[in-house]
């Protein structure tokens, strides 16, 4: 039996999952949380074989609660299950210790392969996100450039922050909304293992960022 853990914001998805998951014998849902904050103390005392995650959540995101679960439970397996289908969502979640990655709007088959692969170790990603990981690895980056973790946009908000922009003023700057710039943030701060803000921009400015304030 393998015993899973459902993570999402909207309670009408989680309805929508809770009867897949109800439809394979093997599989036993054990709890819901709403919120980043709630599936890692749910987590912490449920103790699941697989969790699956949604990325955006208010208060802790998808990417950063995974990280926190795994530095606790290190043997849970979790399976990214969201709408974000991009490049820095993917290796964001994978760089986290994600098992696997699937777009909302997969099949039934689809993500209950992607459940049992999760629970046996393995990672699955849904075709889109292999798609994007593959450009990531493939993608020339300019030699020398430090943190090559991050995609180039990651990389300019980051010199952004290290020279002193606040969200507003980088969001202004770049062309973004303010949730869009935080989700950045959340990002790189989770590709970095950077445990706070501060840290980031303090190795960023260490390694010379920082240099764009006009």
């Amino acid at each position: 039996m393998i015993r899973i853990l459902l993570a999402d914001d909207h309670p009408i998805f989680r309805y929508g999952l809770r009867a897949v998951l109800a439809s394979d014998p093997d599989m036993e849902l054990v709890g819901e949380a709403g919120s980043g904050e709630e599936a890692v103390e749910l987590t912490r005392g449920l103790r699941p074989d697989v969790v699956l995650m949604d990325i955006s959540m208010p208060g802790l995101n998808g990417v950063e609660a995974t990280h926190r679960i795994l530095q606790e439970s290190p043997g849970t397996n979790i399976l990214i299950v969201t709408m974000y289908d991009d490049s820095a969502s993917v290796l964001a979640a994978l760089k986290a210790g994600a098992r696997g990655y699937v777009i909302k709007g997969a099949d039934r088959e689809e993500l209950l392969r992607a459940v049992r692969a999760a629970a046996a170790g393995q990672t699955l990603l849904s075709p889109a996100a292999a798609q994007h990981l593959t450009g990531q690895i493939t993608k020339a980056r300019p030699a020398g450039q430090p943190f090559p973790e991050l995609t180039a946009r990651e990389h300019d908000i980051l010199d952004l922050l290290a020279a002193g922009y606040t969200n507003p003023a980088i969001a202004e700057r770049a062309g973004l909304s303010s949730k869009t710039v935080r989700n950045y943030i959340s990002t790189i701060l989770a590709k970095l293992g950077a445990a706070s803000r501060a840290e980031a921009i303090s190795r960023a400015r260490a390694a010379g960022l920082g240099g764009t304030r006009s």
